[in-house]
């Protein structure tokens, strides 16, 4: 049975139209009449905003099965979730959310059977839940606790410091600070962390609203008890401004690491202080400039991430000449001589390396998109044991070098999550679950996962997780989702959701994650062949796996949806102007979708080292054949036989996303709105193409848990009204 249409045609707001604004790009001329959309302060954007609200408001009131998937999302996420328990000084911590609480709850122990306390609960800080905990660290004795509040889902945050034992939270106050985690020196006297300068006078500061570019990174140190203004500036580059930094005390307390980053790309430069030979420790650096750092790393040539050290010994994870990675060591004393620890792979990539029990490594491989734990020595790469583990993503590996208990953090399609529990000391790992979370209701044996591997356009061999009710047939009858990212290095591993499960169980639904090149699943060569100029093999490799379950009989194109956010956004939206035939429907979270000017805002500048630059001519004409923005074309005036048109498409975005700013969606909607429907008087184009706006909402990170059902009703409701998937109970 198709799809029920709208009760009757869209009434789209007409969006005003400037076409005096022309870019001039190399010569070739680029009109940009949505060009006013780009200031969120104007009245006339916030009245746009207002009408598209109040449209898709009207559509999603007809979507049948709205309130029901509400009611069963709200009564599935009510489930208890725990993260994996960390030690500083003699206490345990761990995060904890009850179920349906807006934000997970930190709570700390003195023993694993002790009674738990809550230390931190971030709900207590807005009526809506709208303010999140997104960086913390507890000083080495367990006397402090550092945390970054963030309002509304904005990458701003501000830095508090809380008495561990008494739970008083100071008078210390970090602003303007975006892009850091918090370093404690072993002393407990203060943390490194990283900020940008705070704006001029006069300057509006709704922070998360705005679209200025971050610029100017800079570490600092700060002094407990003491004004931010106090503290000492650590390290800076105004040569280039648009450098991040980040800072790693080692485990020994001796030496503070910088590193510093260019872009998105997994390359960085790498220094070092000894401060540990301070006289006066950091105090005697207050009023002085920059500390004294050492050039180990002096290019962007490759990435290096300190995995331990003993003494001026240091091992570090790198991609250099090792595109899979691999373990090499040097000693600070002959910085030319570095040797490697543990080669390469042949063909699983390392991804991470956690000193454990003194002198052991745990070691995590990623496998055909599934992981693998071994345990291995940190002196020779020596391999110890493998630590069996189900079919999965260890998201966690809890420990420090001195711990001989470790905690490991499994989840995948069908575990809402597993903590294990492994014991190092007699030398043979004893693992056993140390708590497994629960989602009542849910019956994992319901369900089958299946990985194929799809042979993409060129040829190349293509991962694909099929998740669907066991012994569906094959006949092209149900409803689909699926969903890709394809970029920054990012790899789209199996995980637990509760809204696909019940897509899956409620509407019949089959789930699908393709993963595309762009990614990191192979290493950064599968990386390096889905950016800048070959940024169309991600299209290319997603169209191939939308047509493969087309072809396998998994689903058909009127029963397809594609799903992505952020960079998979931007995927969305240049596939459907690419293949608008292929799919029944598509939601785009947060995508990137003006690739011209996507450098000018925020932190946009530290991509072009994924996408390019409008501001070169070649990687002006890579960015110009794809830009959702700049391709949106009638699909009926190419073949007027097969009146095809755009998918029902839904665009969704938040006011106070400061990553890819709203100005993206906005843009795309208007220009989708205007060409496909109200520039004509009998358009073909029935399918809705609405967007979502949210509100106190930012890029996804830290958001409440009733903002994410929500979300996901709204999405998931539209798809299955699009798709005319019924519901059953």
């Amino acid at each position: 049975m198709a799809a029920a249409p709208l009760l009757e045609p869209l009434q789209y707001p007409i969006a005003r139209r400037d076409d005096t604004v022309v870019d001039n790009y190399h010569g070739v001329l680029v009109p940009d009449p949505y060009r006013w959309l780009e200031d969120p302060d104007a009245e006339e954007v916030k009245d746009f905003v207002q009408k598209q609200v109040n449209l898709t408001e009207t559509v999603l009131k007809q979507c049948q099965t709205r309130e029901k998937l509400q009611k069963k999302l709200t009564e599935f996420y009510d489930y208890p979730k725990y993260d994996a328990p960390f030690r500083e000084g003699d206490k345990f911590f761990y995060f904890h959310n009850t179920g349906l609480q807006p934000q997970k709850v930190l709570y700390m122990q003195d023993r694993l059977d002790a009674q738990p306390d809550v230390l931190l609960d971030p709900n207590e800080l807005s009526e809506d839940g709208t303010v999140a905990l997104s960086a913390y660290a507890v000083s080495k004795d367990a006397k402090y606790l550092a945390y970054a509040l963030s309002s509304s889902g904005s990458d701003w945050v501000t830095i508090k410091i809380m008495g561990v034992q008494d739970k008083k939270v100071h008078n210390d106050t970090l602003s303007w600070v975006k892009f850091s985690d918090i370093n404690w020196t072993h002393d407990s006297k203060g943390f490194f962390y990283c900020r940008f300068p705070a704006p001029k006078e006069g300057e509006k500061v709704d922070a998360g609203t705005e679209t200025n570019a971050n610029l100017d990174h800079q570490m600092f140190y700060h002094f407990m008890g003491t004004d931010q203004s106090e503290d000492i500036l650590c390290w800076e580059d105004p040569a280039h401004p648009k450098h991040t930094f980040a800072a790693q005390v080692t485990d020994d307390g001796k030496y503070a690491l910088l590193y510093t980053f260019e872009s998105t790309d997994p390359v960085n430069k790498l220094y070092y202080c000894d401060i540990s030979a301070f006289p006066n420790g950091l105090e005697g650096y207050k009023g002085k400039s920059l500390l004294p750092f050492i050039k180990l790393v002096d290019n962007f040539d490759a990435y290096y991430g300190a995995i331990a050290n003993d003494d001026t010994l240091f091992t570090f994870r790198t991609n250099k000449d090792a595109p899979r990675y691999k373990l090499v060591r040097v000693d600070l004393k002959e910085p030319t001589t570095w040797t490697d620890v543990l080669d390469e792979a042949e063909k699983d990539v390392l991804e991470s390396a956690i000193a454990v029990n003194r002198n052991q490594i745990i070691v995590s491989y990623m496998s055909d998109v599934k992981d693998v734990l071994q345990l291995r020595d940190l002196k020779t790469g020596m391999l110890l044991h493998q630590l069996p583990i189900d079919i999965g993503t260890v998201y966690d590996v809890s420990a420090r070098r001195e711990d001989s208990m470790v905690f490991i953090s499994f989840t995948s399609f069908l575990s809402p999550g597993i903590i294990y529990q492994c014991n190092l000391e007699s030398g043979v790992p004893d693992i056993k679950i140390f708590r497994e979370i629960i989602v009542p209701g849910f019956n994992r044996t319901e369900f089958h996962v299946n990985q194929v591997f799809v042979s993409s356009k060129d040829g190349v061999r293509l991962p694909i997780f099929i998740v669907a009710k066991k012994d569906i047939p094959l006949d092209g009858s149900h409803p689909c989702l699926l969903y890709a990212y394809g970029g920054f290095d990012i790899s789209i591993k199996p995980s637990f959701s509760v809204s696909r499960i019940v897509l899956m169980r409620n509407l019949g639904a089959i789930y699908c994650v393709a993963n595309i090149r762009g990614g990191g699943e192979y290493g950064e060569e599968w990386h390096k062949a889905g950016r800048l100029a070959s940024k169309q093999t991600c299209f290319d490799d997603f169209i191939s796996a939308a047509e493969y379950l087309v072809s396998t009989g998994y689903t058909q194109p009127r029963k397809l949806c594609i799903e992505g956010g952020s960079n998979g956004g931007l995927l969305i939206g240049a596939c459907i102007n690419q293949r608008p035939d292929l799919y029944g429907c598509a939601l785009a979270h947060v995508g990137v979708m003006d690739m011209l000017r996507f450098h000018k805002f925020t932190i946009g500048h530290a991509w072009t080292s994924e996408y390019g630059s409008s501001e070169k001519e070649e990687e002006f004409h890579w960015l110009i054949k794809y830009s959702p923005l700049h391709n949106v074309k009638r699909p009926w005036e190419k073949s007027p036989a097969q009146a095809s048109q755009y998918p029902p498409t839904l665009l969704l975005t938040a006011d106070h996303d400061d990553r890819v700013v709203p100005l993206h969606s906005l843009k795309f909607l208007a220009t989708l709105q205007y060409v496909l429907c109200t520039s004509l008087d009998k358009s073909p184009q029935t399918n809705p193409i609405i967007a979502r706006i949210d509100v106190k909402a930012g890029h996804g990170a830290g958001r409440p848990t009733k903002k994410m059902i929500e979300s996901s009703t709204d999405s998931y409701s539209f798809m299955a009204k699009m798709l005319g998937a019924s519901w059953v109970d």
